[in-house]
């Protein structure tokens, strides 16, 4: 799964790199992105523009929005047919704004796992494969009157050679030579052919400390390497 990731891109980045016309006035770094939070996306591919969304997506059909706690993540696998997902692979994919992702390793002997940055070795920020929705409460809803919510969520696959040591698990990762095309209209095929494992070779990792475990805390020092990187650790 993908639980927690980093959006530390430069306003100058964001727009080259994502098009953006407009960049927010306040946006800021992310070193730390937790589930529930407003995330950065870009839902549309001829009004590349930012829209901030929350993490966990709540579908249009939903009872409660508390849905979204639990749907963080897609599966690849499944996304076209299950139905927390396949009305927004049809019609309502998004780009999500990162430049890293964070995965924990569970270590014998160890009471706690230990977490590791993976990014790209370019540096280059990149977008996860969302799907979203918009959800309004209804007669149906346990509470009605509750405010309406734009959602989104991340779209996993089996992990690559580099992340398989970690988690069996990896966020798709579309660089941006290619970003664009999920945003694009096409066959459901052409759609589920995207949702690969990043080449390995394009990307890098490193163990990182256990501050990140805390979503407080949310600043730099949070993916700064610790120890020693995976060839030195003999993971690969």
């Amino acid at each position: 799964m993908c639980g927690r990731f980093s959006m530390a891109i430069d306003a100058e980045q964001l727009a080259l790199d994502f098009r953006i016309s407009h960049v927010p006035e306040n946006w800021k770094k992310r070193y730390n992105v937790t589930p529930s939070q407003w995330i950065a996306t870009v839902p549309f591919i001829d009004k590349p523009e930012i829209v901030f969304m929350r993490w966990g997506l709540v579908p249009f059909w939903a009872k409660d929005p508390a849905i979204g706690n639990q749907l963080i993540n897609a599966r690849a696998e499944t996304v076209a047919e299950k139905s927390s997902f396949k009305a927004s692979f049809k019609n309502k994919r998004c780009l999500i704004l990162a430049n890293g992702f964070y995965e924990w390793k569970k270590e014998p002997g160890s009471k706690r796992s230990i977490p590791y940055y993976f990014s790209l070795k370019s540096g280059d920020a990149f977008a996860f494969a969302g799907l979203w929705d918009d959800w309004e409460a209804t007669a149906l809803v346990s509470e009605p009157g509750l405010p309406g919510v734009t959602s989104c969520t991340i779209i996993t696959t089996e992990a690559n050679a580099l992340v398989r040591p970690v988690h069996s698990r990896m966020p798709v990762v579309l660089t941006k030579d290619v970003m664009w095309n999920w945003l694009k209209s096409g066959s459901e095929a052409e759609k589920l052919a995207m949702l690969q494992p990043l080449d390995p070779d394009l990307m890098i990792a490193w163990q990182v400390g256990h501050d990140v475990n805390n979503p407080v805390i949310d600043n730099e020092s949070l993916i700064k390497p610790r120890e020693n990187n995976f060839k030195q650790r003999k993971l690969l």
